[in-house]
């Protein structure tokens, strides 16, 4: 259990560097973006690579912030039954539904390698006025997939030990 609790830790200390790494790229984007917008209609000098650059960012941003708002239990759920659940029913419905994450996960990391490999493979870069490799963006993609995976897991176990616990008035 103390080895668990330790991988845990390690699970959750990437997620917030991801969730910091997060929050770099909306200050970017946005800090950017504006620019962006001052640089083409007050000064009429459009950027040639900001826009792309903000793009990327925000593909980033949604592998990194993925991750870390799964962590943190951030998405949106449609809560009609499960929020009147007991701990035990929603960790039994989350075993269930699990292999559904699964199944997405590895699509992602799948597709998501082969995509990173042929883009390395062709040396990828925009096709803009300012050409900006598209490869390392792409192969944040399946890294992003695998931190994912690793937090289902985490879940997964947490839900496993809930369900295995002992329930109230029963004895241990």
């Amino acid at each position: 259990m103390q080895t668990w609790k330790m991988i845990e830790k390690v699970i959750d200390v990437l997620m917030e560097i991801m969730g910091k790494i997060g929050w770099i790229l909306v200050l970017y984007c946005m800090i950017f973006g504006v620019t962006d917008v001052f640089l083409r209609y007050v000064l009429n000098a459009p950027s040639l690579w900001i826009g792309t650059t903000i793009q990327a960012a925000m593909v980033l941003m949604a592998c990194f912030g993925g991750a870390y708002a799964l962590n943190h239990n951030s998405f949106v759920k449609l809560d009609l039954f499960y929020a009147r659940f007991s701990e035990r029913k929603k960790a039994i419905c989350d075993i269930i539904t699990v292999v559904y994450t699964f199944l997405f996960v590895g699509v992602l990391v799948w597709k998501g390698y082969q995509a990173a490999m042929l883009s390395i493979k062709l040396k990828q870069v925009t096709p803009t006025g300012v050409p900006i490799p598209i490869y390392p963006i792409k192969t944040i993609i399946p890294i992003a997939g695998v931190l994912v995976l690793l937090v289902v897991i985490k879940k997964l176990v947490n839900d496993i030990l809930i369900v295995m616990s002992p329930k109230n008035g029963e004895e241990q």
